[in-house]
Formats: C-alpha cells, sequence, structure tokens
C-alpha cells in the first residue's frame, strides 16, 4: 500500500538529484519540475540579512513559483546557505572557485541552513529552517588538489563544495545537525507535516 495519499503527486521544485533521492527513499510520490527563478534577485529583493531567513525565502519563492503552474497540487520548495560569520558562499562556478572555497573553510566550523517551504494555489502552507554546523579539517593544498580531483563535477554541485554522502565526508573533523539537513532538505519537519495534513499515511 503506497504512502502518499493525495489524488495528484508532490511536486518538487528542485533539480537536485539528492533531494529526489531522498523524497522516493521515504515513499513518496512525487514528480520534479525545477523553479526557473533568479536566486541572486530574490535574495537581494527581499534583503535577508542572514543566512537562515535568505534560505527561507528562497524555498518559499521556489515552491510559490512553481505552484502558479500546478493548480491544486501540492509544491515543495527547497533551498541551502552556507555562511562562515558575516560571510555567504553559493555553488561554486569551476574547479579553481570551488578550491579558493575550500581553502576558506578548512579548519573552520561553517553553518548549513537548510530551508522547505510547502505550497498550493499561491499559498505557503508551511515552512521551516533547520540549521548544522561543520568543523573542516586543517587539510593540505595537497590534499585538497586530491579531494577536487577525486570528487570532480560533484563538487560543484552543492554549495559548500563538497558532498558529505560521498568523498566530502574525508574533509571532516566534527559534524553537529542533522544529516538530511546537511543533504539539504530537513526531512524529518517535512515528513511530520505530510503526516498530520493526511497527504500520507501516520
Amino acid at each position: 500500500m503506497p504512502l502518499w495519499l493525495d489524488r495528484q503527486p508532490l511536486v518538487l521544485a528542485s533539480k537536485s538529484n539528492v533531494r529526489g533521492k531522498l523524497l522516493a527513499a521515504a515513499g513518496l510520490r512525487f514528480e520534479i519540475r525545477p523553479a526557473n527563478i533568479d536566486e541572486r534577485a530574490v535574495e537581494a529583493k527581499t534583503g535577508a540579512s542572514d543566512a537562515a531567513e535568505a534560505a527561507r525565502l528562497l524555498a518559499r519563492a521556489k515552491a510559490l513559483a512553481v505552484a502558479a503552474t500546478r493548480p491544486g497540487q501540492l509544491v515543495l520548495g527547497a533551498d541551502q546557505t552556507l555562511a562562515l560569520g558575516p560571510a555567504r558562499f553559493s555553488k561554486p562556478a569551476n574547479r579553481a572557485a570551488a578550491a579558493e572555497q575550500l581553502r576558506s573553510l578548512r579548519g573552520r566550523t561553517h553553518e548549513l541552513h537548510s530551508a522547505l517551504a510547502l505550497a498550493r494555489d499561491g499559498a505557503v502552507l508551511f515552512d521551516c529552517v533547520d540549521t548544522a554546523r561543520l568543523t573542516m579539517r586543517d587539510i593540505s593544498d595537497r590534499f585538497l588538489e586530491k579531494y577536487l580531483a577525486m570528487a570532480g563535477d560533484a563538487a560543484l554541485l552543492s554549495v559548500g563544495g563538497y558532498q558529505l554522502e560521498g568523498i566530502g565526508v574525508h574533509l571532516f573533523d566534527k559534524i553537529e545537525g542533522d544529516y538530511f539537513t546537511i543533504l539539504g532538505l530537513p526531512l524529518l519537519p517535512l515528513l511530520a507535516f505530510l503526516r498530520k495534513n493526511e497527504f500520507i499515511e501516520g
């Protein structure tokens, strides 16, 4: 018996393979319709001064953008930001940018803020943000280059330049926070909302 109860599938407003795999592993019925928004413009328009709030606003913007094209369907938007003190990071554009970013993070503790928002028919029904703290080893330049060679293009797919579920785990000394949050989707709060509102079996 399927867990998903709504007559229409959940819509994931993200092209993230990791988020799709998390939803599939949780037994949810969903389809993928990535949001086409200018993330930097959304941040500038809202004036969000902290990384956690920026993640929330971006998740809401993505959910609402796709919900406008999918009447009656529940849409999940998600976003993740990385903060090192007052500094904010985006996905590295290339290997050189990834190397520069990782040099900034090594030997220090940064925060990952993962947000989700659920929208339907122009209204946000639920949103949340969860934060994890990660302490990176003081890696050598030699190890950094070896890591980037092994990670390849995967290093460009996440805001930190690493994927904890892969070779990126070797970069860290200490991790504080929920595993799903680190992967980019606070899955437990999402499932709790879906159960409470009878989108999935309780």
